[in-house]
């Protein structure tokens, strides 16, 4: 293939259907990937947190609180920062596959340096490199669907996608548990992440862009391109804002499901319910993600999915608001994972749908996962005033259950998508 035609394939709306096998390998590398951020977030910061906090004048909670929160600053901005540089990327290896890897040796490489942290301040750094390094190569994971999956496979590729995430999450909490301590929990996710994504670096070329379609440098114009005026672009303002409230629900949710079961439903282990409710809601999730996603591609909708899904999991949140039982949260638990499931593949398909410019699909899907990292940094802000002064957990699970109901109505407003 020329470079002409390379770039001219990079930049054309895909129209041939993907294999199972580059559907496997992708969504093997996005599992590989999670596995990198949630094998420390569940479980080795905490620890490390815990070895670190005598002394140094904070608490374990508020020393976890403040990595956590700065490695979330870090990630906000890489996703989309790096999703523009590689929308520009004229390598021979294609525009997204370097990234990739070097996102993950870079992930790989700051898990083993955190590994080795002494103090807060490593941790810290370690932990703001990893998200830095990881985002760079989740941005380019995310922004090869669009690039290669024609519209009508992408809700059944987001649920794979969504699946392997799942499973990510939960392989990563595995392996930092059985390893044995700190130093192994770290050098096995580090060896897993690199392990899942090879498979999809070297069996699956990536489409070239050429260097004369790539546009003129310019620092004004690369910093302007991150605000995608809603105004000018409707659609993908509005499947934004759906995205962010949705999540903003599911995160005031999950916040202080364990305070809510030891205050409120006074469950005599609240950390084993926590565990209970958490994997009700992994099965019913991975039985819909997957499913979901298939349908709406075979009927070629997908604001039916998402607006239905929405209402489903308000459904289940105003329960745990107006049902205050251990019966009760499990069913609002399944409930929930079954609304969440179906969301998470059409809605990915949905907002692929709605990118504006084949050029900047990189950066622009990378302004759009910033609705599912912002959230976790305003449910604590919204949450804590509300279980504080404002009525309790029944008004905050009412409170979750208006806002992703209104993330489900909003979605009407999306002209441009059936």
């Amino acid at each position: 293939m020329t470079t002409a035609g390379a770039s001219a394939d990079a930049l054309a709306e895909p129209v041939e259907r993907v294999g199972r096998g580059w559907t496997a390998a992708l969504s093997l590398a996005n599992g590989a990937i999670w596995v990198g951020w949630f094998g420390p977030l569940q479980i080795l910061l905490a620890s490390q947190a815990k070895n670190f906090a005598p002394g140094s004048g904070m608490s374990k909670e508020t020393m976890l609180a403040w990595v956590t929160g700065a490695g979330a600053a870090v990630s906000l901005a890489a996703n989309p920062v790096v999703g523009a540089l590689s929308d520009r990327t004229t390598s021979r290896r294609g525009r997204r596959t370097p990234w990739i890897v070097a996102g993950t040796a870079g992930g790989a490489l700051s898990l083993l340096l955190l590994a080795r942290a002494g103090g807060v301040w490593s941790m810290a750094a370690g932990w703001c490199l990893v998200q830095l390094t990881l985002n760079a190569a989740f941005a380019a994971v995310t922004a090869a669907v669009p690039d290669r999956v024609p519209r009508l496979q992408r809700g059944a590729v987001g649920g794979w996608l969504g699946a392997a995430q799942i499973l990510g999450v939960v392989g990563g909490t595995g392996l930092a548990t059985a390893a044995g301590g700190i130093g192994a929990g770290y050098a096995a996710c580090a060896v897993c992440t690199v392990a899942g994504v090879l498979p999809y670096v070297l069996r699956y070329p990536d489409l070239r862009l050429s260097a004369a379609d790539r546009p003129p440098w310019s620092w004004r114009a690369f910093l302007a391109g991150f605000w995608l005026s809603p105004r000018r672009y409707p659609d993908l303002g509005w499947a934004w804002l759906t995205r962010f409230l949705m999540n903003l629900s599911n995160a005031l949710v999950l916040l202080y499901l364990l305070y809510y079961l030891r205050d409120r439903l006074h469950y005599h282990d609240p950390g084993q319910g926590v565990l209970i409710l958490t994997a009700v809601n992994s099965l019913t999730l991975m039985a819909t993600v997957v499913a979901g996603g298939v349908w709406s591609d075979r009927v070629g909708r997908r604001k039916p999915f998402v607006v239905w899904s929405g209402v489903l999991m308000a459904v289940a949140t105003a329960a745990l608001a107006g049902w205050q039982t251990w019966p009760g949260a499990i069913v609002a638990s399944a409930v929930l994972g079954i609304g969440f499931g179906v969301f998470t593949s059409v809605d990915f398909a949905l907002m692929t749908d709605v990118l504006p410019r084949a050029l900047d699909r990189g950066k622009d899907l990378g302004v759009i996962n910033v609705a599912n990292a912002l959230p976790q940094v305003a449910a604590p802000a919204l949450a804590a005033p509300i279980v504080t002064y404002l009525g309790g957990y029944r008004v905050l699970y009412l409170v979750a259950a208006a806002i992703g109901l209104a993330g489900a109505v909003l979605v009407g407003r999306i002209r441009g998508v059936d």
